[in-house]
């Protein structure tokens, strides 16, 4: 009965440690499949997250590397708010000036850039910009009113009397000025022309540009004079005769009279007046070709001058 006992209770001991062995198994394979499971999964994560990044920086180094110019490569230079009329002669003169059309994108290639072209007459107050793909040249463009010619040499005036080199520049309205005093000398470009006769004629050009702008944008009149002579500035030649002519491209006469601010001097009427008859005779004729012997702005007894048949 005793060893009966004994072998049932051995029994049970093994049936015990069994069930304990499983129960051991089995938590350990549920924690393997657990949180180890889980951290390792996070390790991937991580190392895939790492793996992005890493190809993101080497594309975007490739895109930029393709997109920006380095240091030491080549850029264009641009020419900005260039305005219509400015040729493409004259483009190519200001990029000649600059050193050419090609350099290095780097503040040092702005700075001599901007070095270069202070002695560019046709540009004042220039700034050299560099941008990601080209170094950017502003500045205020000089436009040209006058014609000067002085023996076989011929240039132009700005409305700051300020010489500028001879360019063609078809787009513009050039009037030549003559009867100057005798030119003796005259500046190199980029330097101011100071003399009474010549900013005289510049006045008269640079009210009728402005007079252009805002009454007749469509068909500029400045289009067609052709020349404007100050032979007898002040009367120098005969003081009864018109101070100042212009010269339509027919070769009909304007009678201007003295200079801007001196009409009192002479009886004649303002500059105000002068303007006004001028372009209510152009608005309502259309031209100032064919149509009169001449146009007198002087007499302040006329208010719109009347075309008078030349023959």
């Amino acid at each position: 009965m005793v060893a009966r006992r004994k072998r049932k209770k051995s029994k049970t001991k093994r049936i015990s440690f069994r069930a304990g062995s499983l129960r051991k198994k089995k938590k350990e394979k549920t924690g393997w499949f657990g949180p180890r499971l889980i951290n390792t999964l996070k390790v991937l994560v991580v190392i895939c997250v790492l793996a992005g990044i890493v190809v993101g920086i080497v594309f975007l180094e490739k895109y930029v590397k393709k997109t920006v110019p380095g240091p030491q490569e080549s850029v264009r230079l641009e020419l900005a708010n260039v305005p219509e009329w400015v040729s493409g002669e004259l483009q190519a003169k200001i990029l000649a000036t600059a050193g050419g059309q090609t350099f290095r994108l780097d503040e040092d290639a702005a700075q001599l850039v901007a070095e270069n072209l202070a002695s560019a007459v046709w540009l004042d107050e220039v700034k050299v910009q560099t941008k990601h793909d080209r170094l950017r040249i502003e500045g205020r463009w000089r436009r040209p009113l006058a014609l000067v010619k002085s023996g076989l040499h011929k240039f132009y005036v700005d409305a700051e009397l300020v010489v500028l080199d001879f360019v063609p520049v078809p787009r513009l309205p050039i009037v030549k000025i003559t009867g100057l005093s005798l030119i003796t000398k005259t500046p190199p470009p980029g330097k101011v022309w100071q003399r009474d006769d010549l900013a005289a004629a510049v006045t008269i050009l640079e009210q009728l540009n402005q007079m252009d702008k805002f009454i007749t944008p469509d068909k500029p009149l400045l289009y067609e004079i052709d020349s404007i002579d100050v032979s007898n500035f002040e009367g120098r030649e005969a003081a009864r005769l018109p101070h100042i002519v212009l010269y339509a491209k027919d070769n009909t006469e304007i009678i201007w009279g003295a200079e801007v601010g001196k009409w009192q001097r002479y009886l004649e009427s303002t500059d105000e007046q002068k303007l006004a008859k001028l372009y209510s005779y152009y608005k309502e004729y259309g031209t100032l070709l064919n149509g009169a012997k001449y146009i007198n702005l002087r007499d302040p007894q006329d208010n719109i001058p009347l075309p008078i048949d030349k023959y």
